[in-house]
This record gives structure tokens, sequence and C-alpha cells, in this order.
């Protein structure tokens, strides 16, 4: 059971002397009761204390490394159910799920076309993070080959057999995979061999209270590099197994729960979206097709992004096509989402243009106006700095038709012509065309 923050302070010197960063005893023995601080910034602790508070000084949820070498791929590390309550930390890695069995071309391909998949997102790009290797041949050999064809790809190994496992982690040295194939009759064979070759070891179970049991066995021996791996038939059960698991590792400090989930969609794509959303560490799918990879790829950006640190662009001049001085010049807030739905609508209307990003905190151009984030001084004073009136011949400047209203301050301010656009971003081209002299 988690201790409170007084019975924490029962243990501490109590003489505030503010080497752990805090201003006082009491207040970092409540930052430690809510898995804020470590144990290790105490230094005059002595070793009773150190020892009865190490469990509660432990992070409630492990993070774990697994893939390349040197460029490991973390999972983990939570610290709340809820994004709005803090941050979510690290987004669950999204893996497409292989079988041995294919014909080694074919296979060789998949692999090519799975390394070479890239999705755009406001402005930033993705991949694949890893691949699930599955010995649905149940030969060591061919497992071991395929996954040595795999190897510069981050690996999930999933086999009932240890020794087909053994033989192709022997042949990818430079990662460290997650291995699924423990479960409660084998895990002590299983955690000895992870340990020895250093792989994550997903623990399964037919259900939550299964795994958990399982759990506590491996900690036992003292390996503590794992991942859970609960059954769940259907989308019932699989977002109570998860939800569960998250609840009792985060609020009541369940230690065998402590780690990160796996979720196994096979080719449900609403499932894997489940797993997503709630509260799965790696998503196994098994899907190729571009369009329901990146709706996942699009949902989980959605959810993994802090939700007080909004997506933003560098504020600054950008061009659209090759603007010369008769372009028109548009202006608009940071906000990723405005600006790379105004973006590809300029591109649509075959004029080239000056868009002008002004620093409005990465709100929206509704929001930034009411928060007198976008406003007349803003506009004039981002029209100043990004040196576009030496660029254009004009003086004319097109604002969001839904910020009409600012036409005449922004005139006065900075001197210019204000031409009111229209307020959805898709009537931009036809605007363009019939409206821009």
């Amino acid at each position: 059971m988690a201790l409170t923050g007084l019975q924490i302070y029962k243990f501490l010197p109590k003489t505030n002397c503010k080497k752990c960063g805090l201003p006082t005893c009491l207040a970092f023995a409540m930052a430690l009761a809510q898995k804020k601080a470590s144990l290790d910034k105490c230094p005059d602790i002595d070793a009773a204390g150190k020892q009865a508070l190490e469990s509660a000084s432990q992070p409630p949820m492990a993070t774990l490394k697994f893939g390349i070498k040197d460029n490991e791929i973390e999972l983990g590390g939570e610290t709340v159910l809820f994004r709005h309550e803090k941050t979510f930390f690290h987004a669950p890695a999204l893996v497409i799920l292989l079988s041995d069995s294919l014909p080694e071309e074919e296979f060789k391909s998949k692999i090519e076309n799975i390394r070479k998949m890239e999705f755009e997102r406001v402005g930033m790009m993705f991949g694949i993070d890893a691949v699930a290797l599955k010995n649905d041949s149940g030969n060591a050999e061919t497992f071991a080959a395929r996954a040595a064809a795999a190897s510069e790809i981050p690996l999930v190994l999933i086999s009932e057999d240890i020794g087909s496992v053994k033989k192709a982690r022997a042949g990818i040295s430079t990662q460290r995979p997650v291995v699924i194939g423990a479960d409660a009759g084998n895990c002590e064979e299983w955690a000895k061999m992870a340990q020895e070759t250093d792989c994550i070891l997903a623990v399964k179970g037919k259900d939550l209270e299964e795994v958990a049991e399982t759990s506590q066995k491996i900690q036992a021996q003292g390996f503590k590099n794992i991942m859970l791996c609960p059954k769940a038939e259907n989308m019932k059960e699989a977002l109570h197994s998860l939800t569960s698991s998250w609840r009792l590792c985060l609020k009541k400090s369940y230690r065998p729960l402590g780690y990160p989930l796996i979720g196994m969609a096979g080719g449900d794509i609403a499932l894997a979206a489940n797993f997503v959303c709630k509260y799965a560490g790696m998503v196994i799918v098994e899907t190729e097709k571009y369009e329901e990879l990146l709706a996942l790829i699009t949902l989980r950006l959605n959810i993994y992004t802090d939700p007080q640190k909004p997506l933003m662009m560098e504020a600054k001049l950008y061009e659209v096509g090759k603007p010369d001085e008769n372009s028109p010049v548009i202006v608009t807030t940071n906000f990723s989402l405005t600006f790379y739905t105004v973006q590809p609508e300029i591109e649509n209307s075959k004029i080239p243009a000056w868009l002008l990003i002004t620093d409005s905190e990465g709100q929206s151009v509704l929001t930034a106006w009411a928060a007198d984030k976008f406003n007349a001084e803003v506009i004039a004073q981002s029209l100043q700095k990004c040196g576009v009136a030496e660029k254009v011949k004009h003086k004319k400047l097109i604002i969001p038709g839904y910020v009409a209203v600012l036409k005449a301050k922004v005139e006065e301010e900075s001197g210019w012509e204000v031409l009111v656009g229209p307020k959805e971003a898709s009537a931009l081209p036809k605007y363009l065309k019939e409206s821009w002299r």
C-alpha cells in the first residue's frame, strides 16, 4: 500500500536542509507520496529510512526501452489516468504483425515496405515503430532467419518455444527485443532466459489476475524488465482489463501491474484504436494498409500531445509556392492545424502566396482572437518583424473572415490595406482566383 506524505515524513531527517530542491522535508515527503520526486534526492536519510521508503520512492509504472541500441523506443513511465491531469509521456509503439511462415522473398519485401512507410501529420513525420514476428512455422531455423532479415527494425518475438526465441535472439545482437511467450506455467524459465539475453519479457495470461500473479513470480526472481499482455477476446474485455490495470498501478501503486501493457488487436482496427486510447504501451496490429495505419497514427498523435502545450508552428513568413512581389500576403495564427489547413488550400489555388504566421500561443483564429492573442497590434508587429514589406510592391493583407472586425484597426496600426478573406480555408482557392488583384 502506498504511504501518505505524513507517513513518509516520519522517516526523513527533518533537517529542512533544502538539498533535495524543496524548502522543507515535509514538502519533499508530499512530493514523494505523489511520485513527483525520487528518494535519492535526499542525501541525509539513514539506511533504515531508505529501506522503509523504497517502495514509496519508485515510480508507479516502470519505463522500459526496447529496439535498436542507442536509438531505443521508450514505453511506460506514465503517472496519470487522464492526460488533462498532467500529460502522457510515451505514446504506444505501433507494431505490425508478420508471420515467419511467409516465403522468404515476400517477407523481405514486406519488411522493406514497412521500413519505407512514412506518414506526415501537422508537419511531423512518423513511421512504423516495430515488427512483431510470430513463429507460425514452428521451426527455429526459419524463425531465426526471418528475425535476422528484419534486424534493422525493432522486433517483438512471439513464440511458444523458448529454444526458437533463444536462436532468433542470438542473431539480432544490435537490438533489445520484446519477447512474448511467458505464462503462469513457464515464467521462471522464460525470465531466466530474458535476463541472460537482455530481453524485455511480456507476460501472458487469461485475465488480469493471472498476469499479476505471474508478474509477481518473475519479480521475485529479481527480473523487472516486464510487459503485461492480458488476453482480451473483445472490445469490452480489452477496455475493462487495461483500464483496471492502470487504475491499480497508478492509484493503488500495485507493483505487480506497474508495467506497460501490450494490446494484441489482430486485424481489428477498431480494437487497435481502443488500445491506443486505453491504455496500451504497445499495439500489435495485423495490417499493412496505409489508410488504417494513418488513422491509428493520427489518433495516437491527438492523444499523446501535451494538452497544455498545443502543437504550433514557428511564427514567421512562409513561402507557399514561389511567391514574388505581386503575390498576396495572407495572415493567420500559429496553431499547427490551422497552418496545415490553410497551406494546402493556397497550393490548390495555384496562386503563390506569402503566408504570415503570428505568435498566437498555438491557438486557432477564433480562440486567439477571443483571448486577445490575435489582434491588430500582434498582426502589425508581425508584418514589421518579418520584413514582408521589402518582398512585395503592394501593401495588401488578407485576414481570416472570422476576424473581419479587425479590419479597420489593423489598417490603422499597420498602414496596410486589409482585405477580408473567407471564413473557411476551403474557400481560399476560389477567393484568390476571383478577388486577388
